[in-house]
């Protein structure tokens, strides 16, 4: 062999070589282009499938905390209504009474040996606010009242009702207390000298007539609408009659009154008097309390 034979050999097999790869290049291209289609896929289809997960958790995240925040704002609405709710039932029954009638829809009526029964009317106030505007006149029974309901507080007596220009307010329920008496007429002394005071403010010149009564009483709530603690009973009688059968500046008690207080408050008989429906009846007039009692009182 020649080494022109050879390299015409060779020739031919490099020819040869070049139209075998010409023959399969387009092959390979599409091969190649079809593995580098499959890699990407593979590879950007699980960063795509990793994406949306961490974007639906992040959704999903999200959509549960504001879930959570509404709900917490919502419970923390709920709980501020239900405060004021049971804030304004307060305001209307005492605590027990507006537990009891919370958990069960029924009359409500409890029977109590003994307490204390006050009733107070400003005398000459209807005269007095005919001078006056309806707003003023409201203005000042509010401003006048206001005092007796923070008196009550500070005595731990259980105010009832306001009737007109009149106070009603009970010692000895709806928890029991033996010093009911003595607290009911603290009371009266303290609801006289509010109302001196007042005037001196006001330049007015109001006058009181309070009644006081010891005994049995059966309270209790009634009715479906517009609720109200009530007492019923010749106690509540009594004690009203008192009151409309006194005179002005005075604090009039009957003689169960007197029996449980005698020892430390001081008194004037009044004597005898007619009680519409009670017949003749022995009465008092509370003056003050009994100064050794006054100054144990604020020793303790």
């Amino acid at each position: 062999i020649t080494l022109v034979d050879f390299r015409v050999t060779g020739q031919h097999a490099l020819d040869h070589q070049l139209s075998l790869y010409d023959s399969v290049s387009p092959s390979l291209d599409r091969l190649l282009q079809q593995r580098l289609q499959e890699f990407y896929r593979k590879k950007y289809g699980a960063f795509t499938f990793a994406a949306l997960v961490l974007i639906a958790s992040t959704y999903v995240f999200f959509a549960f905390y504001k879930n959570l925040m509404n709900r917490r704002k919502l419970e923390k609405e709920l709980k501020e209504r239900r405060e004021e709710s049971e804030k304004l039932l307060l305001n209307i029954l005492p605590s027990p009474i507006a537990e009891q009638l919370k958990q069960k829809n029924e009359t409500i009526a409890e029977h109590f040996p003994e307490v204390t029964v006050l009733f107070a009317d400003l005398v000459g106030f209807t005269e007095a606010s005919a001078s006056m505007s309806p707003i003023d006149m409201v203005n000042l029974l509010n401003q006048i009242f206001s005092m007796f309901d923070r008196l009550a507080e500070e005595h731990g007596l259980e105010k009832i009702k306001t009737i007109g220009d009149a106070y009603m307010v009970v010692g000895g329920i709806p928890y029991h207390r033996q010093d009911h008496a003595e607290a009911i007429a603290n009371m009266a002394l303290d609801m006289q000298l509010a109302l001196v005071q007042l005037n001196a403010k006001t330049g007015q010149s109001f006058q009181m007539r309070i009644g006081i009564n010891t005994g049995p009483v059966i309270a209790g709530v009634i009715g479906i609408k517009k609720f109200i603690y009530d007492l019923w009973g010749d106690t509540v009688n009594i004690a009203s009659r008192m009151e409309s059968h006194g005179e002005a500046e005075q604090i009039q008690v009957t003689e169960a009154t007197y029996l449980s207080l005698q020892k430390k408050y001081r008194f004037e008989e009044r004597g005898e008097i007619y009680v519409k429906g009670k017949g003749t009846m022995t009465t008092y007039w509370l003056i003050e309390r009994e100064r050794s009692a006054a100054i144990l009182s604020s020793v303790a």
